[in-house]
């Protein structure tokens, strides 16, 4: 219906607008993430954030502030970068942080690639025993269609007959230890991000990156990160 089309345009839209300033602002302002790593009253479990591909990790920033004000130590991963790694990759950057600073029975915080990041974590064994459970936010389980259409190979590997996406799908014993949340609607993951056996939240914001902004998102990140502690 034309409602529809022009709703969902403006989605779309905002959507990206939402994304291209905490790009510019990842460069402008990028923060103080150490900054997060000493709260005044610590509690348990700390946490790694994990953002998307070619996201800073201003993106996180709002979630990062709320579990910090609760107590949460917060560690953002600078290996990271612009996050254009394979998942291969990437989860060896992670988990080489974790190591290093020994942090134990830790949760991943993360967004759209970033949870998948996360779910190889739980399921490799040299890293596995450290980590808890993951926060995934918008993050495509079972791929996204539309990646067979974008040139970049960063994108590309969330097409749904990629390997690590077909990999990962199969690993299912860890899903319990995963809290999906996710938008009413996002253009960038038709496919959605339900998640069998995991707990699945589904928020009122529509986008891919607006549902960073959900005014909800900050307080469910805090009630899973807290449930998801050993």
């Amino acid at each position: 219906m034309p409602g529809d089309v022009v709703r969902r345009t403006w989605w779309r839209v905002a959507d990206y607008a939402y994304a291209g300033w905490y790009q510019v602002l990842g460069v402008l302002h990028p923060g103080e993430p150490d900054r997060y790593l000493q709260p005044d009253r610590p509690t348990t479990p700390e946490v790694v954030l994990v953002p998307g591909v070619m996201e800073p990790w201003p993106f996180l920033q709002p979630l990062a502030h709320r579990l910090f004000q609760a107590g949460h130590p917060v560690h953002v991963v600078p290996g990271l970068g612009y996050h254009v790694q394979d998942l291969a990759e990437a989860a060896r950057v992670v988990a080489e942080l974790i190591h290093d600073r020994d942090l134990r029975d830790v949760v991943v915080v993360a967004h759209s690639k970033g949870g998948l990041v996360g779910k190889r974590l739980l399921s490799e064994p040299a890293v596995a025993d450290r980590v808890c459970g993951v926060v995934a936010v918008a993050t495509p389980f079972a791929g996204s269609r539309l990646a067979r259409l974008l040139p970049l190979r960063s994108l590309r590997i969330f097409r749904p007959d990629h390997p690590d996406i077909v990999g990962l799908a199969r690993v299912v014993d860890v899903d319990e230890r995963i809290v999906s949340v996710f938008s009413r609607w996002d253009p960038h993951v038709p496919e959605g991000s339900m998640l069998a056996g995991a707990q699945n939240v589904e928020l009122r914001t529509p986008g891919h990156f607006r549902v960073l902004a959900d005014p909800d998102l900050p307080d469910v990140v805090l009630d899973a990160v807290r449930r998801l502690a050993r």
